[in-house]
């Protein structure tokens, strides 16, 4: 089998692996200034996309965009989300050299799309190949790809740990050669229910002090998630920004959810903003909570939120997930101050970070490479995939970790 990597590789973004010349797993972008996209001319005759994030699917309609139409394979919950997140790209970037597709390219996706579910096994580009539950996000999946000769295991994003939205990844077929991500391959998670409690009891004493607390989310799967965990601990909330079309979009899959009458009461516990600015102005003058985007302060109705409770310290910041270096959420906590909308803000709000993440951590990664202990295994999708794979070698494992454009025999 062979194994090109196209981005990803020692890098977290624009994933895309092809397989002998035919097979794409994944076509994602870096949403930097400019954007980065896969490197390499692709003529794939079909694609699988593991999951409805950017740096996985962002790119995916560029693929239709000329005379090609290969097949594009997902799951349900994938190809929705994709739709969002690339109608979004348009409504931010259309026209830009920051969106390379267009309105048509997107539609021509709806062409040659086919969906899949869990353990349902199917042929794409002479190749069989099989969804598992990747336990990341709803329609998440590890993607198992046999030529007959060699059975390659893309694990995508996953985690191992159950979260209140998704279960976690438990699948582990057999596998010649493992196409591992190394996201959190240097960090422990804390207990999720010690996370959780520290979260809700910080909420609660800012509000009780006549604060308010912005929680910035993104707006596929960590939204709902906090949206679950408010509702189970009896926290108040409103929800704003793309979060509340993917929460709307996800209860219609209750198969690929881990428990779907959770998130209905989830969702009605929380107030969906539907007003514009205005009524966001009125609502952070409120002790209240507000889950909304963007999860790094980039864009969104946090770029309206964060201005107006920024210069009381009862007010707060909770960050619940990773702020990628040179964006906005990074900076806050760094420095106390953010470039929000074109302005850099001192921010006298108090600024915390909870870790809700939903990928695998170091125990986790090790202990789901337990079953491939002779498999060859190759690391990417992280900011030290060698320092990963130089730590599996010391135990044994045949482990690597490509560059970016490395062409792989298995």
């Amino acid at each position: 089998m062979d194994v090109e990597f196209l981005g990803g590789a020692r890098e977290v973004g624009r994933s895309a692996i092809l397989v002998n010349d035919s097979l794409l797993l994944d076509y994602g972008m870096a949403p930097e200034n400019p954007p980065q996209y896969p490197v390499g001319d692709v003529d794939p005759e079909a694609v699988v996309v593991s999951h409805g994030h950017l740096d996985h699917a962002g790119a995916l309609p560029t693929l239709v965009s000329g005379q090609s139409r290969p097949e594009i394979h997902w799951t349900p919950p994938t190809r929705d989300l994709t739709r969002v997140l690339a109608r979004d790209t348009l409504k931010l970037h259309g026209g830009t050299p920051q969106c390379p597709f267009t309105e048509n390219d997107l539609m021509r996706l709806s062409e040659v799309s086919t969906t899949h579910g869990y353990r349902e096994t199917f042929a794409a580009a002479g190749h069989e190949i099989t969804f598992y539950n990747a336990g990341h996000i709803p329609g998440s999946a590890h993607v198992l790809v046999d030529d007959g000769e060699t059975r390659l295991f893309y694990t995508a994003d996953f985690h191992t740990d159950d979260q209140r939205l998704v279960a976690g990844s438990t699948a582990r077929p057999d596998a010649d050669v493992v196409v591992c991500e190394s996201t959190y391959a240097d960090v422990e998670h804390d207990d999720r229910a010690a996370v959780e409690e520290r979260f809700t009891q910080s909420v609660r004493s800012t509000v009780w002090e006549g604060g308010t607390v912005v929680v910035p989310a993104f707006a596929i799967g960590r939204t709902q998630e906090m949206l679950m965990v408010c509702a189970a601990h009896d926290v108040d909330c409103y929800v704003d920004g793309m979060g509340k079309e993917v929460t709307r979009l996800v209860r219609q899959y209750p198969d690929f959810l881990r428990d779907a009458d959770a998130l209905k009461r989830a969702k009605s516990n929380a107030r969906f903003v539907t007003g514009r600015d205005g009524q966001r102005r009125r609502i952070a003058a409120d002790n209240t909570v507000i889950v909304t985007t963007s999860g790094m302060l980039s864009g969104g109705p946090a770029m309206t939120y964060v201005p107006e409770i920024r210069t009381l310290p009862v007010n707060k910041i909770a960050f619940t997930g990773y702020q990628v270096e040179g964006t906005p959420g990074r900076e806050l906590i760094e420095t106390g101050s953010a470039e929000i909308d074109g302005r850099v803000m001192p921010v006298s709000a108090q600024v915390e970070r909870y870790d809700f993440s939903a990928h695998a951590d170091h125990d986790g990664l090790r202990a789901f490479l337990a079953s491939y202990e002779d498999a060859e295994i190759l690391v990417n999708h992280g900011d030290d995939c060698e320092g990963f794979a130089t730590e599996l070698r010391d135990d044994r494992y045949d482990a690597r970790a490509p560059d970016l454009g490395a062409n792989v025999e298995c």
